[in-house]
């Protein structure tokens, strides 16, 4: 059940900001309600839900704050884990990135947008996994639920540049494996800003928040 609420929420089939049933769950997952509770605070520490007193479980916000906070920290949080990737990777776990990628492409050739999205996701948890680092993984995987929603239309091109920005993407894919593998960190960061500049390009496109005073992706001067 969990991992069904996961998808669902990476995949937009549950709306941000939505009511969770809980009597139709227990009905289609079999569960009463004590273990689907369980279930909800799972999820809610890893930041898929929200548990409001006396109102139930609802899917996490996408509000402007939450845009523009994604939008400041996670150029900041890519390079970090990419570089401590290149720094900490295991040879298994250099394997399972590599076959991640493999199912990413096979996703951009005959998948759904979901399916590649959710393939992306699994990508990049995978080297949050390799940087292994107690403080930053959190707000990694964090990061990665708003990332693969807001995301999704980036898998969906609509355009030529769309279905270019596509395969860039999983050609910086396979650049980034070829930097963690020779562990080059400084390369690895250095392709994190690049791999976040195309997405962040094209998220954009769909999201900009109109009340924002300072661009997206920029710190202000008072904390810059």
């Amino acid at each position: 059940m969990a991992n069904h609420l996961r998808t669902s929420i990476l995949t937009l089939r549950l709306a941000p900001g939505e009511d969770l049933d809980e009597t139709a769950l227990t009905d289609v997952f079999g569960l009463s309600r004590t273990p689907l509770r369980e279930v909800f605070r799972e999820l809610a520490g890893e930041g898929y839900l929200e548990i409001r007193s006396g109102r139930g479980a609802r899917v996490a916000e996408m509000s402007h704050t939450t845009l523009r906070e994604f939008f400041l920290a996670a150029p900041m949080i890519y390079g970090a884990v990419l570089r401590l990737a290149a720094d900490n990777a295991l040879p298994r776990q250099i394997e399972q990135l590599r076959t991640s990628q493999t199912v990413f492409k096979q996703a951009l050739r005959s998948g759904s947008s979901a399916e590649r999205a959710l393939a992306n996701t699994r990508f990049h948890e995978i080297t949050g996994e390799m940087a292994h680092n107690v403080y930053l993984l959190p707000s990694f995987r964090r990061l990665l639920i708003d990332h693969a929603r807001i995301g999704m239309t980036f898998y969906e091109p609509q355009n030529n540049q769309m279905a270019d920005n596509l395969t860039a993407a999983s050609d910086q894919h396979d650049a980034i494996i070829t930097a963690i593998a020779e562990g080059d960190a400084h390369v690895a960061g250095a392709l994190a800003d690049e791999h976040w500049q195309l997405s962040r390009d094209q998220i954009e496109m769909f999201v900009m928040p109109t009340s924002l005073d300072v661009p997206l992706g920029t710190l202000p001067q008072s904390i810059a």
